[in-house]
């Protein structure tokens, strides 16, 4: 039964129906065992919600949607209807584009009461995260190709892999998560795709490409500021097509071409530096009593907050109390890591598998580009975040589906080592039913 059921899933001549079918099958699982959660946890504050924000006959059926609301999601809901009421409601600015998707909704049929906020969050996840799995599809073939069926099942299964990631409820949940890993995709597919026009000699294409992803990032950055790390590709080719300036001389394509850089690379920065000014005209310029920040080389309330509010900070979650936290998120970090590391070899071993030059502005060196944000995201985790976290942020970086499915598929003839993929698959899927468990009943870890 189980194989009947692979082979009807994994249909390479369809694949996006195929991906769809899978993702469908996988929330409603997901779902349902969240919902089925007995008892509300050790924290009362979704029923306290229910009930203060809605009226009473409509309880019942907000409940289902109201079991997302878990953790931080109760402050993105509060954000997101009365903006940033409290300091420490910065750390968060996921929920303005929430605000901007319920801003006017009302019941329909009733008295035009609030707009149902958990619904409308949970709605926004899960379409995010659909099509993030498209977009990942799409992105994994301007990387490998779509012509030979490895190529084709790299792309599918890499997807497939997104649709099970470890993060799992909080991909469902009213979080940031599946939109940034939307936007982070997206942004990643355009700029590949604007190697590919310039691979071509289309570049009118090729800067509009890098202009869209450039904004895509932006928002990814005002959604989970992990997003900036991104920029980076935009620093890399500023730095190769500098060199190229200064070793062979300035020319009509090279400058017009660094330009679009740099400006994507400032448009990258907008999504980090419009939430500072915003928080600064409203604490540091309105009077009264200034807050420590103000006064910062820097001022930066996200730095803030983080540190006074949530205890993040340079090895401040190295305690021996975190140390189950640290194994939980131990195989993931490796994973991140050691695909990092692959990265870096990639262009070098996509040119002697297909026989093509790779150079600097080729697709296959977009694996190159994309080594360093995910490799600095492992380490910030590792010695910066509250580093189970990296079990759900990780779900908006490429890299490491991709490594596992290719060194799956390398490893193919070897029966013992093939076992890799269907293992990590798996621990994923079981990872995130346990998660998924803990979630719905308010449990940690989170």
């Amino acid at each position: 039964m189980g194989s009947m059921a692979s082979a009807m899933l994994l249909r390479l001549d369809t694949p996006i129906r195929s991906l769809t079918l899978a993702f469908c099958l996988w929330k409603a699982l997901l779902f349902v065992v969240i919902v089925a959660c007995p008892g509300l946890g050790y924290d009362t504050s979704t029923t306290t919600r229910t009930r203060i924000l809605f009226p009473p006959t409509s309880v019942g059926s907000l409940s289902r949607s109201l079991k997302f609301t878990r953790w931080d999601s109760i402050y993105f809901l509060h954000i997101a209807e009365h903006g940033h009421v409290f300091e420490q409601e910065w750390a968060f600015n996921y929920p303005r584009i929430l605000g901007l998707f319920m801003s006017g909704i009302q019941w329909s049929g009733g008295e035009g009461g609030p707009v149902n906020t958990a619904f409308v969050g949970v709605a926004l996840s899960h379409v995010a995260h659909y099509l993030s799995v498209l977009a990942l599809y799409q992105l994994s073939g301007n990387i490998f190709g779509h012509a030979t069926i490895p190529q084709r099942l790299i792309c599918f299964l890499s997807a497939a892999l997104h649709i099970i990631s470890p993060g799992g409820a909080f991909l469902s949940a009213p979080y940031g998560e599946s939109i940034f890993s939307f936007l982070n995709f997206s942004g990643f597919y355009l700029y590949s795709s604007s190697l590919i026009a310039e691979r071509n000699g289309i570049t009118g294409l090729r800067d509009f490409q890098v202009l869209l992803a450039s904004g895509l990032f932006a928002i990814a950055t005002v959604v989970r500021s992990n997003g900036i790390l991104s920029g980076f590709l935009f620093a890399y080719d500023a730095l190769l097509l500098t060199w190229e300036t200064l070793t062979r001389g300035p020319s009509r394509h090279s400058l017009r071409r660094l330009a679009v850089i740099i400006v994507g690379g400032g448009i990258v920065a907008v999504g980090m530096v419009v939430p500072q000014i915003m928080a600064y005209r409203a604490y540091c310029l309105a009077g009264g009593n200034l807050r420590p920040w103000c006064g910062w080389s820097i001022p930066s309330i996200y730095s803030w907050v983080q540190g006074t509010y949530w205890n993040v900070g340079f090895l401040r979650y190295w305690t021996v109390s975190n140390i189950p936290l640290f194994l939980l998120a131990a195989p993931l970090l490796a994973i991140l890591c050691r695909s990092s590391l692959w990265a870096l070899q990639a262009p070098s071993t996509l040119r002697s598998k297909s026989g093509e030059t790779a150079s600097s502005l080729s697709p296959g060196s977009m694996l190159f580009r994309l080594a360093v944000p995910q490799g600095l995201l492992a380490v910030m985790a590792l010695t910066s975040y509250h580093v189970q976290i990296i079990n759900r942020i990780s779900s908006g970086y490429p890299l490491w589906y991709w490594y596992l499915v290719s060194t799956a598929m390398d490893n193919f003839q070897d029966r013992h080592k093939h076992r890799g993929l269907p293992v990590a698959a798996q621990a994923m899927v079981a990872y995130a039913l346990i998660q998924g468990v803990l979630f719905g009943s308010f449990l940690p870890p989170a």
